[in-house]
């Protein structure tokens, strides 16, 4: 039996998102206003899957449980953005400390490859001069995101 990959579209401030969810949690939560690509980048990394549309709105609930796919060094990367406070940064150098490399290359690397926006919080890492590098959904998305996290206002 096919692995079954339920996705919905949803709009929020920052513009359409889909959210795809396995049996096992959330596995990816994008922007994209091209509904059509995004749909056949999905039906991409999920080769093996079947793919169900829901018209009903995504959940906003980030309690979801995470099916975060990718190699074992995104993982490990994704999850110490999870530790990331809301409100607070951090740097591409001090996370590759953090993981024992010196080379912050590899770091974004693997933060370009997160899937899942917002909830594992790739916008807070920021360059070490303080200033705001990409963002795989827009600069302009990152900044209202970390603006919003310092004043303490909800989507």
């Amino acid at each position: 039996m096919r692995e079954i990959i339920r996705f919905a579209w949803g709009i929020s401030s920052l513009g359409d998102f889909v959210v795809a969810m396995s049996e096992k949690g959330l596995v990816a939560l994008e922007f994209s206003s091209m509904h059509a690509a995004m749909e056949d980048a999905l039906r991409i990394r999920f080769p093996e899957a079947e793919l169900e549309r829901s018209e009903d709105d995504p959940a906003s609930d980030c309690g979801l449980p995470l099916d975060l796919r990718g190699t074992s060094y995104e993982v490990q990367v994704w999850m110490m953005l999870r530790e990331i406070r809301a409100g607070q940064t951090t740097s591409y150098g001090a996370l590759a400390a953090k993981l024992g490399s010196r080379d912050p290359r590899e770091v974004t690397a693997a933060i370009a490859n997160n899937p899942i926006a917002v909830i594992v919080p790739c916008h807070r890492v920021i360059k070490k001069d303080g200033s705001i590098s990409g963002y795989r959904w827009g600069v302009r998305r990152k900044r209202a995101l970390l603006a919003r996290e310092q004043h303490g206002v909800e989507r």
